[in-house]
């Protein structure tokens, strides 16, 4: 991707505002576009409550507000909902949300009797409160997009992270889908990467739980790149690389999208045989908690760029075209 900075930093009509759920990541997304990023107050009253005051004059102005719904997701959730409508109230012209993690996506559909379809339910109230479009990363869920009766723009970063890979020239190397429904997913990287495909076959056990059944493909003395589009508490992961090892695979990576871990999630991969664990800065890793095998990527120049775009109504799209091996 070239350096728009110029293109951008004289526009007035633009603005980027942030709650807590991920300020360092909005601030690498104006620095790609050679922007400061709008002041606006997101703390807490003494109760709890939400307090949101956008400080700068954004009447008229075509605002993106980034904000990620990752943990404590509820309050994430709140402080986006609230920025919307303050934003709305302000005479914005337009409002995005960028979510580079969409929290409540595994609930996008009824498996069970008497449950929820939250993810559903989230694109409501983002449109509720004053949302005019929704930007995204990396769905948990590809049929979420049509949860909204407003323009949605839906990024991969598999550019991003197949491009490390391509970088470490990884020879005798499989891909490996940790579920049937990861594979079309999986199959992108093994195009990317040229190289072949395989899938664990798994029973989920509960929530949090799962069991590794078969293997399907040759994953014997090859490197293997596990993906996958988030991980939580790092359960399944652990499992599909112990399966993996003893199914006679050299080094197991695991290019995973959201970081979201959580509880034992560190602690798993600490002691799992897994070689480094590659994950984009969708969600803040805290320092203290960073582990030395966890490489974080920044999705800070896609999602500038594709803001770039939105503000100057030029194709989306175009970021698809770019393969990781012509970037």
């Amino acid at each position: 991707m070239g350096n728009h900075k110029s293109s951008l930093s004289m526009s007035n009509r633009i603005s980027i505002l942030t709650g807590n759920s991920n300020p360092a990541l909005a601030k690498a997304i104006c620095r790609h576009l050679g922007i400061s990023l709008g002041h606006a107050v997101v703390d807490r009253f003494p109760e709890g409550e939400i307090h949101v005051q956008i400080q700068d004059n954004i009447r008229g102005k075509d605002v993106f507000i980034i904000q990620s719904t990752c943990s404590p997701p509820n309050d994430h959730l709140m402080e986006l909902l609230i920025l919307i409508d303050a934003a709305r109230r302000a005479s914005a012209s337009r409002i995005t949300a960028v979510l580079p993690f969409y929290g409540y996506a595994r609930q996008d559909r009824k498996d069970r009797p008497r449950v929820p379809i939250t993810a559903k339910l989230v694109a409501n109230l983002l449109v509720s409160a004053g949302a005019d479009r929704v930007l995204v990363l990396d769905l948990h869920a590809g049929q979420i997009q049509g949860f909204f009766d407003i323009p949605v723009d839906h990024l991969y970063s598999i550019n991003v992270l197949s491009k490390y890979f391509i970088k470490k020239k990884l020879k005798n190397l499989v891909i490996v889908s940790p579920d049937v429904g990861g594979l079309k997913f999986a199959r992108a990287y093994s195009k990317l990467l040229g190289a072949p495909l395989a899938i664990i076959d798994k029973r989920r056990e509960n929530a949090a739980q799962t069991k590794v059944m078969n293997i399907i493909g040759e994953v014997r003395n090859r490197n293997v790149v596990l993906v996958d589009d988030l991980v939580s508490t790092a359960s399944s992961l652990v499992e599909a690389v112990h399966a993996l090892k003893k199914a006679g695979s050299l080094d197991v990576y695991a290019a995973i999208v959201h970081p979201i871990l959580v509880g034992p999630a560190m602690e798993r991969i600490k002691k799992s045989e897994l070689k480094e664990l590659v994950v984009s800065d969708s969600i803040p890793i805290s320092p203290d908690r960073k582990l030395k095998k966890i490489t974080v990527l920044s999705v800070a120049p896609l999602l500038g760029e594709a803001i770039k775009r939105i503000h100057q109504n030029e194709s989306v799209s175009f970021l698809f075209q770019k393969s990781a091996v012509e970037s």
